[in-house]
This record gives C-alpha cells, structure tokens and sequence, in this order.
C-alpha cells in the first residue's frame, strides 16, 4: 500500500475511534461525570455524525492515492466523491477487488458509495442544523456506516499489496 493512503487510512480509523468513544460518552451520563467531570449532560451527537463522515472521507482518499489519484481543495469534498465514483464504480474495480476478498459475498460498490453520499449529505444537515439531542438515530446510523466503509475499504487495499 502506498505510504500516503495508509496515513489517510490511519486518520479515517482515528476519525471512526473519535465517534465511537463520543457515541459512547453522550451515551453515557456516569462516565461523562465521573471520568471527565462534566457537570450536564451533553450528546455529542453532531459530532459522531462528522467524525463519521470524515473516516469515510480519508478512506475514500486513501483508496484514490494508493491508485496514484489525488484530490486537492477547492471543493476537495466533491472531487473525492466524484474521483470514487468515476474510478471505482463506473470502472467496476473496486467490486472486482471485493469479491476477490470475499469470494462468495458480493457486495456492490454502488452501496459503498451510495453510503459516502449519505453521510455528506447528513454531516452537513445535522452538524448544522439540528439539536444534538435529536441525532442520536442518525449518529448511530453514521457510525454504522462508518464502520461498514472503512472495513471494506480497508480490506481492499491491504489485499493489494
């Protein structure tokens, strides 16, 4: 794997550590108290929402720089996307790699990405827009997500080395 996208698969799984241990903090009124010493209870909901997307977000980056294409501000966001989509999707690469991990499951890169666009689309909504008591379905949801990406996009580049 090339040295650069493990650093942005280092930095999407430390996104996906950053929302489960916020998850479980908001979650949790004993270890808010007791282990950080906060006063009220606060849910870091929002947080877990873009925590999760930025893990998809490096993931994404790393499976492009391991195929020697980088994305670059403006609008890094939408170029990463559409690089995904362009290089892995319509090209049919990332599901040849998927079923060559998981030989009998198949699993459709389209899901990957239709997950990727998902959760862009809610970090905005809910990080802006919302109450953090009222995100606790949709920060759940994210860190499932999350979870499902990051695996499989993983998966794919350390089986291509």
């Amino acid at each position: 794997m090339d040295a650069l996208a493990e650093l942005y698969l280092q930095r999407a799984e430390t996104e996906l550590v950053a929302a489960q241990v916020l998850l479980e903090t908001s979650n949790n009124d004993v270890l808010q108290k007791e282990q950080f010493k906060i006063e009220k209870n606060f849910t870091f909901y929002s947080s877990v929402i873009s925590h999760s997307y930025y893990c998809m977000f490096y993931s994404a980056k790393a499976i492009l720089i391991n195929e020697s294409i980088r994305t670059h501000a403006p609008e890094v966001h939408k170029k990463t996307i559409d690089a995904f989509e362009n290089y892995f999707v319509k090209s049919g690469k990332l599901d040849v790699h998927l079923l060559m991990i998981y030989q009998k499951m198949i699993m459709r890169a389209e899901d990957l990405l239709g997950i990727y666009s998902l959760e862009k689309g809610k970090r905005g909504k809910y990080t802006y827009q919302k109450l953090p008591q009222a995100n606790l379905v949709p920060a759940e949801e994210s860190l499932e997500n999350a979870s499902l990406f990051f695996k499989n996009i993983g998966s794919v580049l350390r089986a291509s080395h």
